[in-house]
């Protein structure tokens, strides 16, 4: 795993942050390189009451400057194999979206996206 800065809530997003950052809150964890992107994702899920999902998802940046949301995958589907990983990106690059997806992503979806889309993502992969 990236050398990241552990929150324990959402709502702590919007005073701690750094380069980079994750949030986990009872199974949803966020990793992204772009602190007010990372702000908004943990507004977004207090606001969608995600934060007690059932099982654990992770939200992925694709480009981080110390280590890339492709290599987390790999780690994740390694040591946390029942992770589901929706990938975030400001750059659709159709071979990055399709090596994700074959490496077992649940989704991918291009920055901006409709809050609806990403809540809807998320509460389909703790369903499954």
């Amino acid at each position: 795993m990236p050398n990241a800065n552990s929150l324990n809530g959402f709502e702590d997003l919007d005073t701690k942050s750094s380069p980079l950052s994750a949030s986990a809150c009872d199974g949803i964890w966020l990793l992204d390189d772009d602190v007010s992107m990372l702000k908004a994702l943990g507004r977004l899920m207090n606001s969608a009451r995600l934060e007690h999902a059932p099982c654990r998802v992770a939200i992925l940046d694709v480009w981080m400057p110390q280590m890339n949301g492709l290599e987390v995958q790999a780690c994740l589907r390694r040591d946390s194999p029942e992770t589901r990983i929706i990938f975030i990106s400001g750059r659709d690059d159709p071979s990055v979206r399709q090596t994700a997806l074959d490496a077992g992503a649940f989704a991918f979806l291009a920055k901006p996206f409709e809050d609806e889309v990403l809540v809807e993502l998320i509460q389909k992969a703790v369903a499954d």
